[in-house]
């Protein structure tokens, strides 16, 4: 199986985000330093990899917004830019009550450019958003439906066994929830708790009458995958019973192909409005190291195909048609991660 766009899209870019915006595509994602904000944008996808990458913002040298920035999505409201991301005071786990589950410490944060031209300098913070109470929380998403702006993303209930569950909220503006969070979904089946008891990096496609809400589960090794929530698009989705969730998880690695702990994905459109499945996997399992500081998860694009019913067709992660860095080229001699030069994208 081959597919139309040559992968990976982006090397070492873990958590893709890629928004289409009169006929361009902008992407961003995890810096593997996690200490910034990084942007770029091609006509195609397969030229984002060779694609000129700018730095729109940086983390602060103390205070929340200091440590470990992850998670960086874009999106487009009313007219404006805004990027949603995790940052944290420190880089240290800890529990919040007896018996919890460590986490970091991260919360969810809003820079904003009203600039039409997302690359220029005028990006100002937002601040923190008010989720309704003070936990581990991440991995923030936003989509517009019949006129409301809602927020989607992971946060810790400390009274729920686990490191984090999905939540929605409608917003006033893009920083400001309108209403309190709603629970989606917690950790429950043995997918979603291998490693660790995680639902995370959600993303909302709204197609063919339904909304689609993907996220991702368990420890980031092979054994991290896809999930889904489906809502009917007329329903109302800060209903929990308004959403039907997959035992299953839809999306998984594929030893076949190379292809390890596929997830954290995005939706985009191809040029005639095919839709995108844009995501992240590594080639190897075996991680030297801490995996939080293996910088090879790759950011990678397929089209996403559906059946006679309007069913997605997740398929499985397709093979690799760029050379890409193997596990023992991850750092340099300063001990960052970088891109090697033997790994050239064709």
């Amino acid at each position: 199986m081959t597919s139309a766009i040559p992968n990976p899209i982006v090397l070492q870019r873990a958590d893709p985000c890629v928004l289409r915006h009169d006929g361009r595509y902008y992407f961003t994602g995890s810096h593997p330093a996690y200490d910034r904000i990084v942007l770029r944008s091609a006509e195609r996808l397969e030229d984002l990899q060779t694609a000129d990458e700018a730095v729109i913002w940086e983390r602060h040298a103390d205070g929340p917004q200091s440590h470990l920035i992850w998670a960086p999505e874009l999106h487009r409201v009313d007219g404006a830019w805004y990027v949603y991301y995790a940052a944290a005071p420190d880089a240290t786990g800890r529990a919040d009550a007896p018996g919890a589950a460590a986490t970091f410490n991260h919360r969810v944060f809003v820079l904003e450019n009203t600039s039409d031209d997302p690359f220029a300098p005028t990006w100002v913070e937002r601040g923190q958003v008010d989720t309704g109470w003070e936990s581990f929380a991440l991995d923030a998403t936003s989509f517009v439906h019949d006129g409301t702006q809602y927020l989607v993303w992971a946060q810790q209930d400390v009274t729920i066994r686990g490191h984090s569950n999905l939540y929605i909220a409608p917003m006033a503006n893009p920083w400001t929830l309108a209403g309190p969070a709603v629970l989606l979904t917690r950790p429950e089946h043995d997918w979603e708790v291998a490693g660790f008891w995680v639902n995370e990096g959600p993303s909302v496609l709204v197609h063919d009458g339904r909304v689609l809400l993907t996220y991702s589960g368990a420890a980031t090794g092979p054994e991290y995958a896809m999930g889904l929530l489906t809502a009917s698009a007329d329903a109302d989705l800060l209903d929990p019973a308004s959403w039907t969730k997959n035992a299953d998880p839809v999306f998984v690695s594929h030893p076949e192909h190379g292809q390890y702990g596929p997830g954290h994905n995005s939706f985009t459109t191809t040029p005639d409005g095919d839709v995108v499945l844009v995501y992240h996997a590594r080639t190897y399992t075996e991680i030297v190291g801490d995996p939080l500081w293996d910088p090879n998860r790759h950011a990678r694009a397929q089209v996403l195909p559906f059946d006679a019913d309007g069913n997605p067709v997740w398929g499985v992660p397709v093979p690799d048609e760029r050379p890409v860095p193997t596990s023992t080229e991850v750092l340099d001699p300063a001990g960052l991660p970088r891109v090697p030069e033997a790994a050239p994208v064709a």
